[in-house]
């Protein structure tokens, strides 16, 4: 007889009845034998497919070559035994099958490279064995009766996998899990729940996985309770495969969608709200920041420079928006533009520019389009900019419409000198560029023409011939797949949190993609085309409510149309969310806030070994700027949604606002930070990189100082640098003068700069490895950082809609003779939820800012935002310098259930007659909910809209803390019903400054009933439109650098350090949350001194997940989220 390798070259083999025949994929032949260990005890249920089982595998073994021995008997669970085998099955196990010396032997088996099998109920084994229970990735809840059901295969490389149908329909006894093991293992296939009865997992239903797992490899399947799968050529297949992985004879990624394996390399962490990016195939990533700057981050030396600066205007939501290569950029070095100029005739404009040796050249732009647009109102400029394989170039444009006066609904208010609040004249008007997505193909010279296949190619008589898309709300990032040629997007949908009879549906994100261009809907219908109702505004955002519109026969009869009637019927959307649960695609998750955008389509190419894994080959990331996800979509061989599923869940973003896949296969990202109003100290541009086995090193810099007069001496210290591969130690190397040699190897060091300048020093770090990390720090010698402060209003004062506030700003340069207001810039901005809406700016230091009159709905969480910036004019051979401090104003209203701590209270739809949103509900005695910040000068009094059909109770207000000062007290008596209000009030005192306000609930005796409903909280007086004349003077400046809040290593798997560089001293709380909301422990509440100090924390005794340090200090809070492994 012929000896055969383990594994063939594409070979047919026979079925165990002959009569079918399967594709097998080989891999490299193994010269060892193989040897398999079928076990196949039980201690409870017995199923009766065992001794089938058996007969199968080791028919398998038979045709591939591999040794198999079937077993009961737990004693072959030693070390000696062990040893002979390179992987163990265990089939259909049931129960504790092994006591405490043969399980330590098994774990030692393990740990030596050994490979596991779980088949089917093998999750229903060993409950009392921690270790096994990670090992198989789940334990068995429960299960209905044996149905056909639909698997859809996640990972299509898999040998367990690779020859199935994305779809594949199989019939067996379905397991539910106790918990989804999704994050501890790689899921190679789900099941559909719609496909079959009795599944209680929902759309993320893991059935087949596999991990490294301690040393060794696990693989397991759901399937293979019935006799008749064992004849089953499919499953045999999958069953073959996953016997070849666990014995480690076949290649198999088993750590492509574990964001363990991932690495974060930080680029640049010193980008000054940075908005769009592009990469060159020589991997230069050119980014550009919204006040004008464009940058280059060079991959061979690992620095920063600046091509240049446009003078933008950055009012409302405009600036420079986007930025895309040409597709000849190596050889032609155009780069286009998307921007606001700084002129008196309001418009966006697209341009193309050339780079001239790392530099962009002004005079050499060619406009190719002019957009017109109005600034006279916010919102949605759009500007996202991307070429497709055929050299057109899409172009995003926001429909330059108001949206904060229409109740949260469809902005089509057609009174007149009301077009700015009226998306008619835009999104649904052909003869307009505004809300649409354009495609055009740039010419040589400068112009271009139009693709024959836009919208209104064949006939401009009905709309104008850039037209590809029309019907976009605010389209802030598309995407285009550069092989199949479909353009996706991101459109960003309007804020109401409900429907309405009256007005139409709740406000939706979508996700959309089209081959051929149409009309989206906006504003007469969203998401699966859900109608609005034509709306007919008479005073403020009240009206009359007329028809449903027709998504199908849609006219557009509004006076600010400029273009036909009749348009195009509505496409309804690819994939839509609302705020809260998305119920449509719950793989979406739930969460208060939403900002849709597309990412790239990525198509594996093996370029570099840190591009992302095959396992992603043809997938779609989409990503949250607000809930700070990401995710992918997978599709089947039709191109339909197959499954949608997290990805990097367990990496930090703070507000991911553009990405791209770079020619090394990595995935880089710009992070906008978390601030409301940008200029954030956590923005950055990062590179994500696939890290499986040793990572490189990476390079962390703190710096006594950022900025000073000759001579400067600062201390650097390197300490912060880190390596997750284990045992690993760092070597340091310091370069001061940008001149690329080392001028240190210390961890940390004092540097004297004895010359004026501009300098970039750069820290490396190489592990033991030799490999190495690099990041830069930024000096200006001879120019001292301007200090500036907004005296007036106070952080957390209480405006009213519609009014005026008056502003106050201190600015104190060290160099600058005299400070120049002109040079001062406040921004003011519509806070929503966590994010915020630019609105006028004002270039002087004192004045009026313009609160808007409309501000949607009763329910939404809004508030204003102010920044106050000052550039100073820099010093003989030294940039200027840029400071900013901000702050938050709050509405005369505030609803109860935009708390932002909370305990005990849940949330209902209020039956207030007046409205509200939501009220909060099942209050009981001490709890609260708490607002911040909160600063009550020009406040006299409060009221309390609340509800109780009990003895009620009592409202405490205090400050900072649950036993706080006791600002005042009000009794809540019975109102007959939990949804009949009324109001009920107190005088307060201002106790000054800025505070974290809390709501106490209380009774005089604990009964054990509820107390009373709370709708909303009403603040009376003139809050913060008089400035005093006594006002502060001194209000404490936040800076943004040097950085106030770090926390490192992160993720963390044992402790992590919680970093403060404090540019004065102050009072610091520092408190921990989960997920929930829940607070776990108040980790600091004390003074700190100016300079930097550490906080070690112990987070061995948490469980993995994602956690939340809340740090307050400068009267401000900030949040900062880190991830637990283990």
């Amino acid at each position: 007889m012929v000896a055969r390798c383990l594994f063939f070259p594409l070979y047919f083999f026979a079925c165990l009845s002959c009569s079918q025949i399967l594709y097998v994929t080989s891999v490299l032949a193994h010269d060892e034998s193989v040897d398999v260990l079928v076990f196949s005890r039980t201690m409870g249920y017995r199923h009766g497919s065992i001794e089938k089982g058996i007969e199968s595998i080791k028919l398998l073994g038979s045709d591939y070559g591999f040794n198999v021995e079937a077993t009961e008997d737990p004693n072959v669970f030693n070390e000696e035994s062990l040893k002979h085998y390179q992987a163990v099955v265990f089939l259909n196990t049931t129960g504790d099958v092994l006591n405490s010396d043969q399980e330590k032997s098994f774990e030692r088996f393990i740990q030596g490279g050994g490979g596991f099998v779980g088949i089917h109920s093998a999750a229903d084994t060993e409950y009392d064995w921690p270790w096994y229970g990670r090992l198989v990735g789940a334990y068995f809840d429960s299960h209905p009766s044996i149905q056909l059901a639909e698997i859809r295969v996640i990972d299509a490389i898999h040998p367990a996998t690779e020859f199935l149908p994305r779809r594949w329909s199989h019939t067996d006894e379905w397991y539910n899990y106790r918990a989804n093991p999704r994050g501890r293992v790689h899921v190679l296939a789900v099941l559909d729940e719609e496909s079959y009865e009795g599944g209680t997992q929902g759309t993320d239903h893991p059935i087949a996985w596999c991990h490294d797992f301690d040393g060794g490899r696990a693989w397991y399947t759901g399937l293979g309770h019935t006799e008749e799968s064992y004849v089953a050529p499919m499953f045999l297949r999958h069953l073959l495969g996953g016997i070849q992985y666990a014995a480690g004879v076949s290649e198999g990624d088993c750590g492509a969608s574990k964001s363990t394996n991932y690495e974060k390399v930080v680029l640049d962490e010193d980008p000054s709200n940075p908005i769009a990016l592009d990469i060159a195939s020589d991997g230069r990533v050119f980014y550009v920041e919204r006040g004008g700057k464009i940058k280059i981050y060079h991959p061979d030396l690992g620095l920063i420079s600046t091509a240049g600066e446009l003078a933008v205007t950055t009012e409302f939501e405009d600036g420079l928006l986007g930025i895309a290569l040409d597709p000849n950029f190596s050889k032609n070095n155009w780069v286009y533009l998307f921007y606001s100029p700084s002129e008196a005739t309001a418009g966006q404009r697209v341009s193309r520019f050339t780079i001239m040796g790392g530099a962009i050249d002004l005079l050499s732009e060619k406009i190719l389009l002019k957009i017109p647009t109005q600034r006279n109102e916010c919102c949605h400029s759009g500007g996202a900019l991307s070429f497709d394989s055929n050299g057109a170039l899409y172009i995003a444009v926001g429909d330059n419409t108001n949206p904060f006066s229409s109740g949260g609904y469809t902005p089509i208010d057609e009174r007149l000198g009301r077009s700015a609040w009226d998306a008619q004249r835009t999104s649904a008007n052909t003869q307009d560029l505004r809300g649409k997505i354009l495609r055009i193909i740039p010419n040589s010279d400068g112009s271009y023409t139009n693709p024959e296949d836009n919208l209104f190619s064949s006939s401009p008589e009905k709309g104008l011939p850039e037209i590809f898309v029309m019907g976009v709300r605010n389209p802030f990032r598309i995407s285009v797949d550069s092989k199949r040629g479909w353009l996706y997007w991101g459109d960003v949908g309007p804020d109401a949190g409900a429907n309405s009879v009256g007005r139409g549906p709740q406000g939706l994100d979508e996700w959309n993609r089209t081959l051929t261009g149409g009309n989206f809907g906006w504003p007469y219908c969203i998401g699966d085309n859900k109608p609005y109702v034509d709306f007919k505004f008479v005073e403020d955002e009240s009206g009359i409510s007329g028809l449903k519109f027709k998504c199908g026969e849609l006219t557009n009869n509004s006076p600010n149309n400029t273009g036909p009637t009749r348009l195009p019927p509505a496409e309804p959307a690819w994939i839509w969310y609302p705020y809260g649960l998305a119920e449509d695609f719950p793989a979406l998750g739930n969460a208060s806030g939403r900002t849709a955008m597309a990412g790239p389509i990525y198509y594996f190419s093996g370029a570099s070994t840190t591009a992302l894994p095959q396992y992603y080959d043809e997938t779609l990331i989409i990503y949250d700027w607000v809930r700070n996800w990401l995710r992918v979509v997978h599709f089947d061989e039709s191109g339909e949604i197959l499954q949608i599923e997290p990805f990097l869940s367990g990496m930090e973003f703070s507000r991911p606002i553009d990405m791209k896949i770079g020619p090394d296969g990595a995935l880089y990202i710009l992070e906008w930070g978390e601030g409301f109003w940008g200029d954030n100290r956590d923005a950055q541009l990062v590179r994500v990189e696939y890290a499986r086995g040793t990572r490189l090193p990476v390079a962390r810099i703190n710096a006594s100082t950022l900025d000073g007069a000759v001579p400067l001496s600062v201390f650097f210290d390197g300490a912060e640098s880190f390596d997750l591969d284990p045992e690993s130690t760092l070597t340091y190397a310091w370069d001061f003068d940008g001149d690329g040699e080392i001028d240190s190897n210390e961890k940390t060091i004092n540097h004297t700069f004895k010359q004026r300048g501009n300098f970039t020093v750069t820290l490396k770090v190489t592990d033991k490895n030799g490999l190495s990390g690099s990041i830069q720090e930024f000096i200006s010698v001879g120019n001292t950082r301007p200090e500036i402060r907004l005296l007036w209003p106070p952080n957390g004062g209480f405006f009213d809609w519609g009014t005026k506030v008056p502003f106050r700003v201190e600015v104190v340069d060290n160099e600058d003779e005299s400070i120049n207001c002109t040079r001062v810039r406040v921004q003011a901005f519509v806070g929503h939820d966590d994010h915020s809406h630019p609105q006028e700016q004002y270039g002087s230091c004192e004045g009026m800012i313009d609160i808007m009159s409309g501000h949607g709905s009763d329910a939404d969480n809004l508030f204003y935002t102010i920044e106050a910036q000052y550039t100073d004019e820099g010093a003989l051979g030294v940039d200027p310098l840029t400071e900013s401090t901000g702050l938050v104003l709050q509405p005369l209203r505030k609803e109860a259930e935009h708390f932002v701590r909370q305990r005990g209270v849940r949330l209902q739809d209020t039956g207030d007659a007046l409205g509200g949103g939501q009220n909060i509900g099942w209050i009981e005695h001490r709890d609260f909910i708490s607002f911040s910040p909160i600063n009550l000068a020009g406040i006299d009094s409060l009221t309390f809209r609340v509800a109780s059909p009990t003895s009620g109770g009592f409202i405490e207000v205090r400050t900072d803390e649950e036993e706080g000062p006791l600002l005042g007290r009000v009794r809540v008596v019975n109102t007959g019903e939990w949804q009949k209000y009324k109001n009920v009030g107190m005088s307060i005192s201002n106790p000054g400054g800025t505070h974290e306000l809390f709501l106490m609930f209380v009774r005089v005796a604990d009964d054990g009933q509820s107390l009373f409903n709370l709708n909303w909280i009403d603040f009376h007086g003139s809050g913060v439109l008089h400035e005093p004349a006594t006002s502060i003077k001194n209000q404490p400046t936040v800076k943004s650098k040097p950085s106030l809040f770090n926390v490192y290593p992160n993720p963390s798997n044992g402790s992590v350090v919680v970093g403060f560089n404090l540019p004065e001293a102050t009072n610091v709380r520092l408190e921990l949350y989960n997920a929930l909301g829940q607070r776990i422990d108040i980790i600091a509440d004390r003074f700190f001194e100016t300079g930097k100090s550490d906080i070690a924390y112990n987070t061995s005794i948490l469980a993995s997940g994602v956690y939340f340090f809340r740090v307050q200090l400068f009267n401000r809070t900030s949040i900062r989220r880190f991830v637990i492994t283990r």
